[in-house]
């Protein structure tokens, strides 16, 4: 019997593989290179936090208990590391083989303290003791004492001490040195000299330093470490009691979680490593060989001396001359729908709608969710501008938003002082839709204007994430939001949606309706199809749904950007399944739908992801596209995105992110095409 899925983490490391494949392609600007090594990197600490994490902790359970389990924890976690350790190899051979030679090229120099000049030894030192002294807290880490916290977001040096002058037979000590780059930058940009740029990064600024540090000691030796621990935010019972003061101890705890991995120089001599471990209560299996540096995230960080052509050319946002012709974005959007593409339109149309709603005079509510915000969000203030200016805001705040809970939970507290009403998070669930319903008073009738999303209300990654967004003042839409948020305000309330796809009450089973409906049409003879773009796609129910309409002669077509559990082409199962990725400079996030419908194509947006928990354990609101223009407008954007020859990936049965090949003499990339289509169509 063939096998019918991919396992999800060993899917998503196959993901990580494409982003890396984007720092490897020397068509992509060099800064550009560096961004993509910067997200690789930190994809792979996440990815440790938590599923490294969920892992570990299944491993634990008795023998009894993971004979139920669909795999083998040990297993995974022996594949997960191998995969691991080949992809950080390839990150290494292209950063110091590749970026390091071409940064070089462009007279931009990664020296280190064994390469200084006389006169760059006095330059660091001074920096040195000015700049970095006063922020180190060296500690001396003994096997009888309690060893430091080790924060998982900093580096550390661990240094070897001795002392020759001591009496007696040589020991050694050992100490570690957080190495400060959250307080002072990573890269110290040296004196240029005969038009060269030097760069010392700061842990080479304190091994320069390091008998100043340890004044006592004459033989020294330091080695790089990195601890990653379990993210999972541990709540003892979310159904009695606070949720918000629960979710506030867990984030406490989270810093005191479990080490799921030690990323180390491999350098280091194998008796150091052992008194870490030790020390630090590390396992052998959460060892993770490395270079020298950690913490490449910060290679979005790095100095770019105003080197513009390094970078890829900036895009402009794309006004859309219909909503800016009307005074009133309510006026336009009475008359027609609009669709929102980001990061290629401007996010601008969303801070517009909510700050026109704060002054219109015939606006009674706004209704709002938010799952992640901005830092200093514009979205925010325009809430608070809104409430200043007298009107009903209720907002449901996601507070269990991975990461973001902390910075969430600041907003909700500053909403509800001035006065707004902040719904919370429910227990187990998670309320990941995206929408705003402005209700309107005209000619004494109510109404709703809604805007519905695949992407968050955030500024900063709009300009990243590719999502786009519905504005319609459809009063069966608009209906069946208000219901949405009266449940979000009462979950005993029970309503029917015929027009949008909510999880977890109704997703699931319209969604196989959907697709009973195709097989129904191929079974007539007809034309029957499926084209879908999903960030993720691993739910087993509905894969298996997909492999009956491929065995039934229904077309399906996937984008997927990230895990995807399907197996496609294999005979008698997924032979009419065909699935590509696309990678590229924008992080491809919005999830489109397409059903084939016998020549008439129903066309939907979602905020959800087809895994288990967006269909089963979260709040999700999938949305149609009724304006036949705007529906077509979807399809030709995802026929663009298909026609990719540039960036997209074929998924095969062996997950080697091969580059699609195409017939095509003429290359096309998807992201490029997307925005001169909207540009072009802007100027029609």
């Amino acid at each position: 019997m063939p096998k019918r899925f991919f396992n999800r983490d060993l899917s998503w490391l196959a993901f990580n593989q494409r982003v890396l494949q984007e720092a490897k392609d020397p068509s992509v600007p060099l800064y550009e290179r560096m961004k993509f090594l910067a997200i690789f990197s930190s994809n792979l600490d996440e990815f440790y936090r938590i599923r490294v994490a969920e892992w570990k902790r299944l491993n634990l359970l008795s023998i009894k208990t993971k004979k139920v389990l669909k795999e083998n924890p040990r297993e995974v976690l022996k594949k997960i590391n191998q995969t691991v350790q080949k992809h950080q190899l390839e990150f290494n051979r292209i950063f110091w083989n590749e970026i390091h030679k071409e940064l070089e090229e462009n007279k931009i120099r990664i020296i280190n303290e064994k390469t200084l000049t006389r006169s760059q030894k006095e330059f660091v030192r001074s920096y040195f003791f000015d700049k970095v002294f006063p922020l180190l807290k060296p500690t001396l880490i003994q096997e009888n004492k309690e060893p430091p916290q080790l924060d998982e977001k900093s580096i550390y040096l661990a240094v070897k001490l001795c002392d020759y002058d001591k009496p007696g037979p040589k020991t050694f000590e050992y100490a570690i040195t957080e190495i400060p780059s959250r307080k002072i930058s990573r890269f110290l940009v040296l004196p240029e000299e005969k038009g060269i740029h030097y760069v010392l990064i700061l842990g080479d600024v304190i091994r320069l330093c390091l008998k100043d540090v340890f004044p006592e000691y004459e033989w020294l030796e330091a080695y790089s470490i990195k601890v990653t621990r379990d993210a999972e935010l541990v709540l003892e019972d979310e159904f009695t009691g606070s949720l918000l003061k629960k979710i506030k101890r867990g984030l406490h705890n989270r810093q005191k979680g479990t080490p799921t991995r030690l990323l180390y120089d491999s350098n280091m001599p194998e008796d150091f490593l052992r008194h870490l471990r030790k020390i630090f209560r590390i396992g052998k299996t959460d060892l993770q060989p490395g270079g020298r540096y950690h913490n490449f995230s910060e290679l979005m960080t790095f100095p770019n001396f105003n080197r513009k052509d390094l970078y890829y050319e900036p895009i402009i946002p794309l006004n859309i001359p219909e909503l800016d012709s009307e005074k009133s974005i309510f006026e336009a959007i009475s008359k027609r729908d609009y669709l929102l593409h980001f990061p290629y339109h401007s996010f601008d149309y969303v801070i517009r709608l909510l700050d026109e709603a704060a002054l219109d005079s015939n606006v009674r509510a706004i209704k709002m969710t938010l799952y992640r915000a901005a830092s200093n969000s514009k979205v925010i203030q325009a809430l608070l501008n809104a409430i200043e200016s007298g009107k009903q805001v209720t907002v449901f705040m996601e507070l269990k938003a991975r990461f973001d809970e902390e910075s969430n939970i600041q907003y909700a507290r500053a909403l509800e002082d001035a006065g707004a009403r902040v719904l919370y998070s429910f227990p187990i669930l998670k309320v990941h839709a995206k929408m705003i319903l402005v209700e309107r008073i005209e000619q004494d009738k109510l109404r709703r204007y809604s805007y519905l999303g695949t992407g968050n209300f955030n500024e900063n990654t709009a300009k990243l994430y590719s999502d786009s967004a519905l504005l319609t003042r459809d009063k069966y839409i608009g209906r069946e939001v208000s219901s949405v948020f009266d449940i979000l305000n009462d979950t005993r309330i029970k309503r029917e949606f015929t027009h949008l796809l909510v999880a977890p009450d109704h997703m699931r089973h319209d969604l196989f309706s959907l697709i009973d409906q195709e097989i129904k049409n191929a079974l007539k003879g007809k034309k029957a199809f499926l084209f879908l773009k999903l960030n993720s796609l691993q739910d087993r129910a509905i894969i298996e749904k997909l492999y009956e309409a491929s065995q039934e002669g229904v077309e399906v077509k996937l984008i997927i950007r990230g895990i995807c559990c399907l197996i496609p082409g294999v005979k008698d199962l997924s032979e009419n399944v065909k699935v590509i990725s696309i990678v590229d400079r924008f992080l491809e996030h919005s999830r489109v739908l397409i059903f084939g419908n016998d020549g008439n194509p129903k066309v939907f947006l979602s905020s959800a992801d087809w895994m288990e928990r967006n269909l089963s354990r979260r709040f999700e609101v999938g949305f149609p596209i009724y304006q036949e223009d705007l529906r077509n407008e979807m399809i030709h954007l995802m026929n663009l995105q298909w026609k990719d020859n540039s960036k997209a990936r074929t998924i095969n049965k062996i997950q080697n992110n091969a580059y699609r090949k195409s017939k095509a003499a003429e290359k096309r990339r998807a992201q490029m095409d997307i925005y001169q289509y909207l540009k072009d169509k802007n100027q029609a």
